[in-house]
């Protein structure tokens, strides 16, 4: 099944200012131009330490031309570890370039988009091993897998057998002897590759989370707010730590799991960390999952219980997502490392025209319940929904019908990272359209710099400045695509 594009009926620059979408809001300390949201995309572009690099100046520059309301930079470490080229914050020594970031949006956009960064924390996972190696290397062997052995072949002598017989004898052997002789755990690590979980109790630093991450969040904000971001979302979304405290998977027992009054209690925590360290004049949200769409995983009606006690704890804005979990992710090749958004709550998160049921929107009902619960509880914290937003009529029937307060689309500004001024300019015919196969995703799934299939090819129309003078063209690691979107014909 193939959804084609919605037909869109784009507005005059008359109708645009009287519209919903192009009407100011108040987030936090500050007033938002307009409704108009560029979530958080992770481009690939950072230096292997976490550095801000031109290409990520360049990245954001890009967004900010289209002058949106709320530009959220990446997904961004909060801890001062090796994660590969995506951006960190967890010493001041990415200040500097951070600085450099904030002050490219400022110029780009004339001073009308507001820019927060996106914190994150997430636990180790491991590629998925070579079985010869998983074996000889990884596995450690108790008298536990003797007894599996000798059970699972019927042969006694497994029993007594030395270590190093057991490791070759398994390597050799069918998946059905494996998976017989290896815990659920060692069987998913031999298959996906290892994978921490926070309710992984008897590793110290997991069991000490509800101590260190308040404190690391809390400097990532502080370092945030002296690089002249306008606020932090805080990342309690898809397959990473925080999302996973929420989850009802999560049943550690040591008050941090298992009801949801105690899942919540570490994101709560976090925040009233991050509260004090920048202060309540400084904009602190997070973006959170209205529907987690695995097996045993949390709902919606989990989701509306979380957000009341968010804008009951005075966070300044909720951002609502779905699914992009590890739990159903497609099974990697060797050498590579599992993928939270390939498999069905993935495609959920991101949905595609090729999907069943229309992709358009089809996350809003998540923001539109979670909205009602917060009014109903006496908040009037503003609702950030997406999911498939690509035409001013879906974005402007969601604010007019209550979905949400704030419209975000990531893969539309993706395409065309003008859209946004061009359909408040009333040029919407010159809206270069999504088309919705997830082309970027499957850039992002191999940490490739993220580009769109509308535009990297061209290779003819040369970059912009920021001051609108022609420039050499910037390619990719491959030398074969463009790494910025196509400068618009003059539209101001």
């Amino acid at each position: 099944m193939r959804h084609p594009l919605p037909d869109p009926h784009w507005p005059t620059r008359e109708q645009a200012a009287a519209s919903r979408l192009f009407q100011p809001i108040r987030i936090g300390g500050w007033e938002s131009t307009t409704r108009t949201w560029v979530p958080a995309m992770v481009p690939w572009r950072a230096t292997d330490d976490g550095f801000v690099t031109p290409e990520v100046i360049d990245w954001y520059g890009r967004f900010a031309d289209g002058q949106p309301g709320v530009l959220v930079v990446e997904a961004t470490g909060i801890r001062d570890v090796q994660s590969g080229p995506l951006l960190r914050i967890g010493h001041d020594r990415f200040l500097p370039g951070l600085r450099d970031l904030v002050a490219e949006v400022r110029q780009r956009s004339q001073g009308k988009t507001r820019l927060l960064i996106q914190l994150i924390d997430f636990l180790s996972i491991r590629r998925r091993p070579e079985p010869g190696k998983y074996f000889e290397r990884f596995l450690q062997v108790t008298p536990r897998h003797h007894k599996a052995m000798a059970q699972a072949t019927g042969e006694h002598a497994w029993l007594q057998a030395d270590d190093a017989s057991l490791r070759q004898a398994l390597a050799q052997a069918p998946d059905e002897v494996q998976r017989a002789v290896l815990s659920p755990r060692e069987w998913e690590a031999l298959q996906f590759g290892a994978r921490e979980r926070v309710w992984d109790l008897d590793n110290p630093d997991i069991e000490a989370l509800p101590r260190t991450l308040p404190q690391r969040f809390a400097e990532a904000a502080r370092r945030a707010r002296d690089a002249g971001f306008d606020g932090v979302e805080l990342h309690y979304a898809h397959a990473y730590t925080m999302a996973s405290f929420l989850s009802r998977l999560n049943d550690r027992p040591d008050g941090y799991g298992g009801s949801l009054g105690s899942r919540v209690r570490l994101p709560l925590e976090v925040f009233q960390a991050v509260r004090q360290a920048v202060g309540n004049d400084y904009t602190v949200g997070c973006r959170f999952l209205g529907d987690e769409v695995i097996p045993g995983g949390s709902r919606l009606e989990d989701a509306c219980y979380y957000a009341e006690r968010f804008a009951g704890a005075g966070m300044d804005f909720l951002s609502v997502s779905k699914g992009g979990k590890f739990e159903d992710a497609r099974q990697p090749k060797v050498g590579e490392a599992a993928y939270p958004y390939t498999g069905p709550s993935g495609q959920e998160c991101m949905p595609t025209v090729r999907m069943e049921g229309s992709p358009f929107g089809r996350n809003l009902p998540l923001a539109h319940a979670i909205r009602g619960r917060v009014r109903a509880s006496g908040f009037d914290t503003p609702v950030v929904g997406a999911g498939g937003i690509a035409t001013f009529e879906h974005a402007e029937a969601a604010l007019q019908q209550g979905d949400c307060d704030l419209v975000a689309s990531a893969r539309q500004s993706l395409a065309d990272p003008d859209w946004w001024l061009k359909m408040q300019l009333g040029q919407g015919d010159s809206i270069r359209r999504c088309i919705f196969t997830n082309y970027c995703e499957g850039l992002d799934q191999k940490h490739k710099q993220v580009t769109c299939q509308l535009w990297d090819r061209d290779l003819e129309s040369p970059d912009a400045s920021p001051q609108g003078e022609k420039r050499a063209l910037s390619l990719a690691h491959d030398g074969k695509r463009r790494l910025l979107a196509p400068p618009s014909p003059a539209f101001l």
